[in-house]
């Protein structure tokens, strides 16, 4: 599958990253400072098969996404500027609205772990496994829980089919991945977070703000995106609440991010919300 060179990224942006905001040879240097077949197959689960909608995409202009290397090694120097104000500001809202203290955390698509870390932070004393399908940005992740000195557990796996077991965490988030997935994935996943969660226990769902992107057409021309339009086009409350979560509230983050939060009710507390079936040369740089 070829790269495209058409997007308003490519064309305009890329361009300035690579010239100006990146330090390529650090880049270059870390690209190099790692055996990534190695580590990657440490994390990797050989039998995993990964889904159509995942390995059948170019993400972000890069040939294979997220499973080729230079996706990990690009992703963190390029998204520090693509989250307005501030990366830091925008994952830090999701860990602001967690309302309890959770014991064990699981975070979804953790990518290269930047909300993985800030949960363990948070929640030092709470056990944190980051899960992803990029046994790359898995690699990354893993090397930056080991600089930041904190025992983070990372596995490779899918995020609609996780394997854990029935009601074991207290806390399930996500971060900028559901405009990464198709809506009926994105539904599965919710439906599997409410199966991993404790009575009580809640779910957080950090992404794009879908009101500011229906409003805002070239925010989804930006970056080659494959399924945001869809994701703009549905409502993760919606999603949440046909789960079965309920006190689901979203709120703004800087009119372009969003945070949806949800809590698993007592059995027989809250009706699950009803709704109809329908769909709502150089190194290639990747961001969020």
């Amino acid at each position: 599958m070829a790269v495209r060179s058409d997007t308003l990224f490519e064309r305009f942006l890329a361009p300035i990253f690579k010239n100006f905001l990146i330090d390529r040879e650090a880049l270059t240097q870390f690209y190099k400072s790692i055996d990534w077949e190695a580590e990657s197959d440490r994390l990797r689960q050989p039998d995993l098969q990964y889904p159509d909608y995942y390995r059948s995409q170019n993400f972000h202009s890069i040939q294979n996404g997220y499973l080729n290397v230079d996706a990990a090694v690009s992703y963190d120097p390029i998204t520090q500027y693509v989250l307005p104000p501030n990366e830091a500001i925008v994952r830090q809202g999701l860990i602001q609205r967690i309302q309890s203290k959770p014991r064990r955390i699981l975070d979804l698509g953790c990518g290269t772990g930047s909300t993985t870390l800030l949960l363990k932070q948070a929640f030092p004393q709470a056990e944190v496994i980051g899960l992803d399908l990029s046994p790359y940005m898995l690699v990354v992740a893993d090397h930056k829980a080991r600089n930041a000195k904190l025992d983070i557990q990372f596995q490779h796996g899918k995020a609609e089919q996780t394997g854990f077991p029935d009601a074991s965490f207290d806390l399930v988030t996500a971060s900028l991945l559901f405009h990464e997935t198709p809506p009926a994935v994105s539904r599965e996943i919710l439906r599997e977070c409410f199966r991993l969660l404790k009575v009580g226990g809640e779910v957080a769902i950090l992404d794009g703000n879908q009101a500011t992107i229906r409003q805002t057409a070239w925010l989804t021309e930006i970056f080659e995106e494959p399924y945001i339009k869809d994701y703009a086009a549905g409502s993760v409350d919606t999603w949440m609440g046909a789960a079965g979560f309920g006190s689901v509230q979203t709120e703004d983050i800087w009119w372009v991010q969003q945070v949806t939060r949800g809590v698993k009710p007592i059995p027989g507390s809250a009706e699950p919300m009803r709704y109809s079936e329908w769909e709502e040369g150089d190194r290639q740089w990747a961001m969020g």
